[in-house]
């Protein structure tokens, strides 16, 4: 396992399925737990260390309300950490993004948006950081790159050809 992916509750799977499908396609293992920074304080530092012992090279964790998950997970490792925030009801996520972006100095988590896309582009960022040991991600994320701009230029086209 490369990537360690923590969720604050069961309900945070629908932000992070989108990033599994990014992980598959690029050939990156990763390990998936639930586990709650408060509700959970020993099991999430119990994981964090055999997720370490494991190989996982990368955090992802995935939180709604308070989210001091991955605070939490940054506290316990020197390995890179990536926070997503969960949109909520309450707040609309703010109270998430707000607990996962502003971490005290020393202490980084890398954050991203709000919901799935957040959860998405946590696991490019993941991919990327490996590809920087891999060549054959690095080639794969150029690849990626290069569909993507493709896609748009299809789109541009099709939009034409409807108006």
């Amino acid at each position: 396992m490369k990537v360690m992916i923590f969720l604050g509750s069961e309900s945070d799977a629908g932000t992070i399925e989108d990033a599994l499908g990014v992980l598959k396609e690029f050939g990156v293992p990763y390990g998936i737990e639930v586990t709650s920074a408060h509700r959970s304080p020993e099991r999430t530092l119990r994981l964090v260390k055999s997720s370490e012992g494991a190989g996982a090279e990368i955090f992802i964790a995935v939180a709604g309300k308070a989210a001091h998950l991955a605070g939490v997970v940054a506290a316990h490792t020197v390995r890179p950490v990536i926070g997503v925030p969960v949109e909520s009801d309450a707040l609309a996520g703010m109270d998430a993004l707000f607990s996962t972006v502003q971490m005290p100095m020393g202490i980084p988590v890398a954050t991203m948006a709000l919901g799935k896309h957040g959860g998405t582009n946590a696991a490019i960022l993941a991919v990327e950081i490996l590809a920087l040991k891999d060549e054959r991600l690095k080639r794969d994320l150029i690849e990626y790159r290069v569909k993507m701009a493709e896609k748009v230029e299809t789109a541009s086209a099709k939009l034409k050809e409807e108006l």
